[in-house]
């Protein structure tokens, strides 16, 4: 009966659990001395041997804290599917009023007074929702850009929206970062798909500039599809388009890729500037003066907005 619960747990099993099951603590030890089982804690033991896997450091954080934890933050969302915001740690809440008996190697515990059987996934893995992890995950962090990153990267990943983001919020107050997370998620729900085109939008709104079409759907020279980053109508009906490079344009491959992708893109009425992300975030004044002087026109505030 072990081995089927264990199975269910990437091959790892508490002692509280094969307490329930009537397993002693002499067949406990028969089986660790015979070199069958590893304990990997003091509350947990595993049926495999040799280095835990990632799945396993999962099991292992939620097993080790017992039923009324929760693998959260990135852990949990990478669980849920979210790429990219890999952590080599795993993150595990528990109740405030929970005492644990000794640190885990690997397993980083967060507290909280917070309901957290409200919050669970229907996952057999002891997971929050997607909404809340990643949201404890957020309001905790030292860094508005990781903060709104991962908002950004989740709706952009196809894992949630900003509606349900909203509402989890609101469910979760108070919360730390709210404003700023609020603020996000409504230029993300309006069309900024990634963390330089929320910078991108409050540039625009900041310096009273017209908001960009983004993601612009076009057909290069050499006939394939290909997407900008923004662009904007200008008066004398020329086509305006910014294209933004993160580090990962620095690279020289995609480097030259993308002027490539640029050069078939332009034509005699659509004209192309480039601009970095640092630039958005820490030179915003500059840009804005530089798009203005290139002709892109004025938001235009309707009557009382």
């Amino acid at each position: 009966m072990e081995s089927e619960v264990a199975r269910a747990q990437e091959g790892l099993i508490c002692r509280r659990q094969l307490a329930a099951l009537g397993v002693n603590r002499h067949r406990v030890r028969a089986q660790l001395n015979a070199e069958r089982w590893v304990a990997r804690s003091s509350m947990v033991l595993s049926t495999t041997t040799g280095a835990p896997t990632r799945a396993q450091m999962r099991w292992l954080g939620v097993l080790h804290a017992g039923p009324r934890a929760l693998l959260t933050d990135l852990s949990a969302a990478e669980v849920h599917g979210l790429q990219r915001w890999h952590r080599d740690e795993v993150t595990v809440l528990i109740p405030e009023d929970l005492v644990l008996d000794e640190p885990v190697e690997g397993i980083v515990y967060r507290r909280t007074r917070r309901h957290l059987p409200s919050m669970r996934s229907a996952l057999s893995l002891p997971t929050m929702k997607l909404e809340p992890a990643v949201l404890h995950f957020a309001a905790y962090q030292r860094s508005p850009r990781t903060a709104q990153g991962v908002m950004a990267a989740v709706v952009q990943q196809g894992l949630t929206t900003p509606a349900a983001l909203q509402e989890w919020i609101r469910r979760m107050k108070p919360l730390h970062k709210a404003p700023l997370l609020r603020t996000c998620l409504e230029e993300i729900a309006g069309g900024a798909g990634s963390l330089a085109e929320v910078d991108l939008a409050r540039l625009c709104r900041t310096f009273g500039l017209a908001a960009p079409t983004r993601q612009a759907r076009r057909r290069g020279s050499d006939g394939r599809l290909r997407y900008t980053d923004a662009e904007w109508r200008l008066s004398d009906g020329r086509t305006l388009v910014l294209e933004i490079d993160g580090g990962f344009h620095m690279e020289v491959e995609h480097w030259e890729d993308d002027i490539a992708r640029e050069r078939s893109l332009l034509t005699a009425d659509r004209q192309a500037v480039r601009c970095t992300a640092r630039e958005l975030r820490e030179d915003a004044a500059c840009l804005a003066a530089d798009l203005i002087r290139l002709g892109v026109p004025p938001r235009v505030v309707q009557r009382g907005a």
